[in-house]
């Protein structure tokens, strides 16, 4: 497995579009989440080592601020024809051995991962909701300091010094 380094996104960029699928039998669109202060997406699945070693801290972050206002998605953009451990099924297994509390969405065409312009697993980017809709603070590692920049944003403070580029498996995409 290579270590891939997320890509640089400029700050204030507005949220993608997206309608995908949810392990939870629901369709999720930004639309959904109007009434939060911030929206965590993060691209991950289920076979990438690193996504293994913080998913329970995604867990831990969508249980314990959701109550202020953050709203949780996780997005599988990989190729399951060459990782059937990624498939839409499998992930419906995962979402519930793991108790996720948010919505855990297949993004089977790779077109929402091209749109925010991906590059691996996991992959955060935090947005803040603002009279002009979702908005992008940041993307980085998920470690305490992104943990922090969520306080703030929840808290209505400036986000700390930029965070740590998040690293992991590379997206499998499609041939």
């Amino acid at each position: 497995m290579a270590l891939t380094h997320s890509k640089a996104s400029t700050p204030g960029s507005p949220l993608p579009e997206f309608d995908l699928p949810g392990t939870d039998g629901q369709r999720w669109k930004p639309a959904d989440f109007q009434g939060k202060k911030a929206l965590l997406v993060i691209f991950m699945c289920n076979h990438c080592p690193y996504v293994v070693a913080v998913q329970d801290r995604i867990v831990a972050l969508s249980r314990n601020l959701g109550p202020r206002g953050l709203a949780v998605v996780g997005i599988n953009s990989n190729d399951t024809t060459r990782y059937p451990a990624d498939s839409f099924e499998a992930m419906k297994v995962r979402a519930q051995e793991k108790a996720y509390d948010f919505p855990y969405l297949w993004d089977e065409t790779q077109g929402v991962a091209r749109a925010f312009d991906a590059a691996c697993t996991p992959d955060p980017y935090l947005y803040e909701n603002t009279p002009q809709g979702f908005v992008l603070r940041h993307r980085g590692r998920i470690d305490d300091a992104l943990a922090a920049g969520i306080d703030a944003l929840l808290s209505g403070q400036p986000l700390p010094a930029p965070l740590n580029p998040s690293m992991g498996c590379s997206i499998k995409w499609k041939n």
